[in-house]
């Protein structure tokens, strides 16, 4: 979608984003952030800011089929990984003022930041977790309803149907985020209710499947929330000052990137995979003369407007392959409920198609969703590793021997 071309809505920081959307990328290079200090010091931070901006620019640029996909959310995790080795080589370069005020209260506000970030990486690992036994079932419907398992039968029998249904009814139940019960559980299996015995019966399974997929081995706490953890990182997260910038020599800047960058990958994580109370209320608020503000702030809107359709709301998560193994697995159900047998030839013709597209999503969960898992993974000890190394810089500079 051309930048230009979008609309959203009016807040401020929508406008800001909408503003500075149409600066190219030559324009970008040529934006200058607030620093001090010499020319090599200076170059090193610039650098780093237009690196940040090039790849948030890349991440900005796919069309919307293809934002808060599964190789979307990878390259977003690589994006982050590289962010933070260029930041930490820039820490590693200027060690010595990184041990002076006012940098090292900012270096520990910015490694407190990281630590809360390491909750939501587990939670986030406990999400695709979830995923995967959603994709299990899944699979008991390919092998169900699939091509290569109706044998030497001339066409789909009842038994098959059964054990299909079975297996979609599950997973509409496990989809709902925990927040969405009742009326939408209702909804959501009102394409099985002539297979449903009562409403007790549906509520009574409804909880005995809830508590099959909250059973595993979950990372963080029950009252633990995404929300609230989101607006921790982002507590007090503000651009440097001009004194603060003059005071550290430039370095309150990439801090402070990397703060914002931090806060932005770990918001669209928890927007995209299911976890424990999702929340998106989180501001960013980021200085236009900054290079990499405009691909954030435009990133951030249209993940909001994703979040905002009529069919998204009251989604687990915003993963693309989410909402097409529900859309799938939903006019499947809604197919096999309307069956009758023996299978007309049409309707046969039908369930494989939708048996193909089912077949398509589990594909891609079986390519990606695992080296997700391992970025994930990546990314937490990337964390642990250099907020580790930090400290004991910090140690060493106050226990000189």
């Amino acid at each position: 979608m051309p930048a230009t071309d979008y609309q959203g809505t009016s807040s401020p920081l929508t406008n800001i984003g909408r503003s500075l959307l149409p600066v190219r990328r030559d324009q970008v290079h040529a934006m200058e952030s607030p620093i001090g200090g010499s020319a090599s010091n200076e170059a090193e931070i610039e650098s780093f800011q237009r690196q940040v901006a090039d790849r948030f620019h890349d991440l900005a640029s796919v069309p919307s089929d293809e934002l808060l996909s599964l190789p979307w959310v990878r390259k977003l995790l690589d994006v982050f990984l590289c962010c933070q080795e260029e930041f930490r080589v820039i820490l590693f370069n200027n060690i010595a003022l990184v041990k002076k005020p006012p940098m090292d209260r900012l270096i520990a506000d910015f490694y407190e930041r990281t630590v809360k970030a390491l909750d939501v990486c587990n939670a986030i690992r406990d999400g695709i977790e979830q995923i995967r036994q959603w994709q299990k079932l899944l699979e008991i419907v390919l092998c169900a309803l699939g091509d290569s398992n109706v044998g030497y039968q001339r066409s789909l029998g009842e038994g098959q149907f059964r054990r299909a249904r079975k297996a979609l009814i599950d997973l509409a139940i496990g989809m709902l985020d925990e927040k969405d019960s009742g009326q939408a559980l209702a909804h959501r299996n009102r394409s099985f209710g002539r297979h449903n015995t009562s409403g007790s019966h549906s509520k009574d399974h409804h909880h005995r499947s809830l508590g099959h997929f909250r059973s595993l081995s979950w990372s963080v706490s029950r009252s633990w929330s995404a929300a609230r953890q989101l607006q921790a990182i982002g507590n007090n997260l503000a651009a440097p000052r001009g004194n603060e910038v003059l005071a550290t020599n430039g370095l309150a800047v990439p801090v402070y990137t990397m703060g914002s960058v931090l806060l932005f990958v770990m918001w669209a994580l928890v927007a995209a995979i299911p976890c424990q109370d999702r929340g998106l209320q989180v501001h960013f608020n980021v200085p236009r003369q900054f290079p990499w503000s405009a691909p954030i702030l435009w990133l951030h809107e249209r993940i909001l407007e994703e979040s905002k359709k009529r069919d998204r709301k009251n989604a687990c998560g915003l993963l693309r392959e989410i909402y097409q193994m529900e859309k799938c697995s939903r006019l499947l159900g809604e197919l096999a409920d309307s069956v009758q047998f023996p299978l007309s030839e049409d309707k046969e013709r039908e369930v494989k198609q939708r048996v193909k597209e089912l077949e398509q999503v589990l594909d891609a969960l079986k390519e990606d969703l695992e080296p997700l898992e391992k970025l994930v993974r990546e990314v937490f000890h990337r964390i642990v590793r250099s907020r580790t190394e930090g400290l004991d810089s910090f140690a060493r500079g106050h226990n000189p021997e």
